[in-house]
């Protein structure tokens, strides 16, 4: 049966279409590379304290890379989950061989390596869990600097503001080792729930190209591809992902920022210079933004860090790391606007 994706086309592709990362000496590459390392096993350290949670199992270092190995990883990770589900999520009803299937799984391919190119110029860091367990810590080190550039800030300081975000995601999974289990059986929940619409699947991607366009056409449009293509039984699912998804994000957040007094004196200058910049993308990147599911990742960072400041102010820290305790601790979409029903719910009226 031929490869739904082509997988080696959609790592050529996003290797020809990334941007060229920012201009450094050779030195200068070999000084940033081992001061992220330095950086991320003292954030290691900052992040077990701040929050009370400790790695139950072992991981990996960190690896620094570059946007064409940060693609390439996730291309990996992409080829080993995702192939098994579309190939159960297709059977039948798509050509499996011929000229048909090789050109689906080109256009499949140039486009997994499109979306790869253009996030590969944005992301600072990365924990990958679908590679292999338990999981592992990239850090996108040109970006990094690039960053960094833009923002005049101070490198020092704001490699170990990234590196703190980072390092507590490597933390949330490691510290609770059913985490990555459950994301991942949620992620396969997803994709056999595509089943479950009357509607084929053929004619809801179709549907979802349309709302693709009309986002295209009208940048103010809330059309939303996912929405459009969704059935009932998997917008249930994505409502659990999303709030575990804010969860962790504003976990991050709230860390990075908590402790970063301490040990980074200019972070209320490098938190604003970041916001700002966060919020002034023109209309085709904000566009671009809202197709991936970028803006949907910027409020959840909003969100999640309100919900857990709000936890946190009602039941301190450790009252707060309840919410890794099982699965039925972990929020429910409603309640990361409602943080005091959740208290509620896991700790008790009385709380």
């Amino acid at each position: 049966m031929a490869q739904l994706v082509d997988w080696e086309l959609a790592e050529l592709t996003a290797q020809k279409l990334r941007r060229a990362g920012p201009w450094v000496t050779y030195q200068e590459a070999v000084e940033v590379v081992a001061e992220l390392r330095r950086l991320t096993d003292e954030a290691a350290t900052l992040v077990a304290e701040y929050t009370g949670l400790q790695p139950q199992v072992a991981y990996p270092p960190v690896r620094v890379v570059d946007r064409a190995g940060w693609a390439s990883i996730n291309i990996a990770g992409l080829r080993q989950t995702v192939t098994p589900l579309l190939q159960g999520l297709a059977g039948d009803r798509v050509p499996q061989t011929g000229l048909p299937a090789a050109v689906n799984s080109r256009v499949a391919g140039v486009q997994a390596g499109t979306v790869l190119a253009y996030l590969s110029g944005k992301v600072l860091g990365q924990y990958e869990v679908f590679t292999g367990s338990p999981g592992q810590l990239l850090l996108v080190a040109p970006n990094v600097v690039e960053a960094e550039r833009k923002l005049e800030v101070d490198p020092r300081d704001f490699r170990l503001w990234v590196c703190l975000h980072e390092v507590t995601h490597r933390t949330q999974f490691t510290a609770v080792p059913w985490l990555r289990d459950y994301f991942l059986s949620e992620v396969r929940m997803f994709a056999d729930a595509a089943r479950d619409g009357e509607q084929p699947l053929a004619e809801r991607l179709r549907s979802g190209l349309s709302a693709l366009a009309e986002a295209v056409r009208d940048p103010e449009s809330r059309a939303s591809v996912l929405d459009v293509i969704q059935t009932p039984r998997q917008r249930e699912v994505l409502d659990r992902l999303t709030a575990v998804m804010t969860l962790l994000e504003g976990h991050a957040e709230y860390v990075m920022d908590g402790v970063g007094p301490e040990v980074i004196p200019s972070v209320t200058e490098i938190r604003r210079r970041f916001n700002r910049r966060r919020e002034a993308a023109n209309p085709v990147e904000k566009t671009i933004r809202r197709l991936l599911g970028v803006e949907l990742k910027l409020r959840q960072y909003a969100e999640g860090r309100r919900f857990v400041r709000a936890v946190v102010d009602r039941v301190g820290m450790a009252g707060f790391n309840k919410v890794y305790d099982s699965v039925d601790t972990l929020p429910r979409l409603a309640e990361i606007t409602d943080p005091d029903a959740w208290v509620a719910r896991v700790h008790g009226a009385a709380a």
